[in-house]
């Protein structure tokens, strides 16, 4: 049996690291305007969980009633002497639950006959350590790698569950649910930023079989890198080096040129969503705020409201393309840690490998190897498509 959950208000940051049991007489709102409340508790093997409540008064102290083993993570990161970019090696990750039928996954809320990830018999969005991490704040110590470069895997790995609802999807939720995840994003970004190594905060979402998830439930993930991940790197280069010439920001002339162009597929209040003019995918849409922001935390909560009703209306859009749900990627792109923050301007990545309703787009020797895409579709006719295609018709 678990001991009793240990329910707090602190900062996630300020908990990490530790194993020490506080308790706070109630928890503490989550950042930004919007109220959303935010209670913390350890699962039976010391993971953190967080609950993020769209309403006050439920009570989160119910305990976690596996026997679980303390989590062990083995990570290292490797530099790879070629191209000077970081790989992380977790071997661990090999037995990781792997497409559980839905009376055994893991992300559903418990019940009286089974316990889950999730202790609670319902909720709104839930966060919590990755079981099986890539990243971990102790991920153990790496051997001396000779005229090789390599450091132990710190960082941290969360899971973040968009609704309770199994057969659920993030473009089938209420726009104020998806608000609510813009706002756990928001609050993720500032803790984990926070964290001791931590250089890049990276929240995203897997959706579909052929991606490569191994859980059907809606969810997503956030990663907290030890480094600044080698795309960031290489667009933050590409923009001080158009601030140097220019004085501009190289993101900011970008929406402002497809403003009004044929590439458009949807606007909301502060946001532009548009297909890249060298797009890479067949289905690639990128959402970019109006204003120059360096990440998620600091849109104003009209840029979060705008933000969750163009997700609402873009991921619609995905499924009624082919009128079936389109397997995508979701990223976000935000400022590092501890550097050019001028520099980044924030923005999210949408896109698929699908290319038609039966065939997938395979990143084949010239992508994979030489790293040149091939994209099958304009972008001009992929725009064309979904712009056409009805959000909400499944």
């Amino acid at each position: 049996m678990a001991p009793p959950p240990d329910v707090v208000g602190t900062p996630v940051s300020s908990r990490s690291g530790g194993s020490s049991r506080q308790r706070l007489p109630a928890p503490r709102y989550a950042a930004g305007v919007r109220k959303l409340v935010k209670t913390s508790i350890r699962l039976a093997d010391g993971r953190e969980l967080i609950y993020f409540d769209e309403r006050e008064g439920i009570d989160r102290r119910i305990p976690d009633t596996r026997d679980l083993a303390a989590a062990v993570t083995s990570s290292q990161i490797r530099c790879d002497p070629l191209r000077e970019e970081w790989v992380i090696i977790a071997s661990h990750r090999q037995g990781r639950t792997h497409l559980p039928p839905a009376d055994q996954c893991p992300l559903c809320p418990s019940t009286g006959g089974r316990a889950t990830e999730i202790p609670a018999p319902d909720y709104d969005v839930v966060v919590f350590e990755n079981r099986f991490p890539s990243l971990a704040s102790d991920p153990g110590p790496v051997p001396d790698g000779g005229p090789f470069r390599r450091q132990p895997g710190v960082g941290r790995c969360e899971v973040v569950c968009f609704t309770s609802d199994h057969d659920g999807a993030l473009a089938r939720l209420p726009v104020e649910r998806i608000r609510t995840v813009v706002e756990v994003w928001a609050d993720r970004t500032l803790e984990l930023g926070a964290l001791e190594g931590v250089e890049q905060v990276f929240p995203f979402e897997n959706r579909g079989e052929e991606i490569g998830v191994t859980l059907h439930h809606p969810h997503g993930q956030i990663y907290a890198y030890p480094f600044v991940a080698p795309r960031t790197a290489r667009q933050l280069d590409v923009a001080r080096a158009h601030r140097d010439a220019t004085g501009g920001c190289r993101s900011c002339s970008i929406v402002e040129a497809e403003a009004d162009g044929e590439r458009v597929v949807a606007r909301a209040p502060g946001w532009l969503a548009f297909v890249p003019f060298a797009a890479r995918w067949p289905f690639e849409v990128h959402l970019f705020p109006t204003r120059h922001l360096p990440d998620l935390p600091a849109l104003e909560d009209d840029e979060r409201d705008g933000l969750a009703a163009l997700l609402k209306d873009l991921l619609g859009r995905f499924d009624a393309v082919f009128d079936q749900p389109l397997p995508y990627m979701l990223t976000c792109h935000q400022a590092p840690v501890r550097r050019d923050r001028d520099l980044a301007h924030v923005h999210l990545e949408a896109f698929s490998i699908r290319r038609t309703a039966t065939k997938l787009k395979y990143l084949a020797s010239s992508e994979s190897g030489a790293g040149v895409f091939i994209n099958d579709i304009a972008p001009e006719q992929a725009a064309e498509l979904l712009r056409s295609a009805t959000p909400g018709g499944r």
